[in-house]
């Protein structure tokens, strides 16, 4: 059934959201937030928060139905249950997470990383990252607000140092027009 609930979760990865019930038993729909949603059919428990904290789900089963996985937590029979975590993000420990290859970051490790040009301008922090099929792209938002898009190619991504929290990049021309 469900486990303990954890106080900090700094160290855990948001892999998905529940977006409602599926079928009669307890059952639901996930909107996955990885790249390859078939990590799921590899996952044994997930995080949920819940009144203030973090509860952990021990998973049942996992299946594909793409764009959707179709997840069933152990102890969670009805649909009635489901519906108390409609939306409610699902997270994972990095201990846990998928591992990665050279030059690959998980977003939350680049969300809020402070940008900084190979002039040494500060530009801004990561707010958002888009996923374009070819290329991811960041959003950098200054400190007055305004922002920009940054592509997340070879060209523009000089550095990344997750310990700093500090992105160095080479603005293309045309990309602050």
């Amino acid at each position: 059934m469900c486990g303990p609930f954890f106080e900090n979760m700094d160290d855990y990865l948001k892999v998905g959201t529940i977006t409602q019930p599926f079928g009669i038993k307890g059952e639901m729909k996930v909107f996955p937030h990885t790249d390859d949603p078939k990590r799921f059919k590899k996952l044994n428990k997930v995080y949920i928060p819940e009144k203030g904290s973090y509860r952990e789900f021990e998973v049942e089963s996992a299946k594909m139905a793409l764009p959707l996985v179709i997840l069933k937590f152990k102890g969670i029979e009805t649909p009635e249950e489901i519906r108390n975590y409609r939306q409610k993000d699902l997270y994972v420990s990095r201990e846990d997470a998928a591992p990665l290859d050279e030059g690959e970051y998980y977003f939350a490790d680049i969300i809020g990383m402070e940008v900084v040009d190979d002039e040494g301008i500060k530009r801004g922090k990561i707010t958002d990252i888009i996923q374009t099929g070819a290329n991811d792209v960041y959003e950098v938002t200054s400190e007055d607000g305004t922002s920009f898009l940054l592509p997340a190619i070879k060209d523009c991504i000089l550095n990344i140092d997750t310990e700093a929290e500090l992105m160095t990049v080479h603005i293309l021309e045309g990309l602050l027009d």
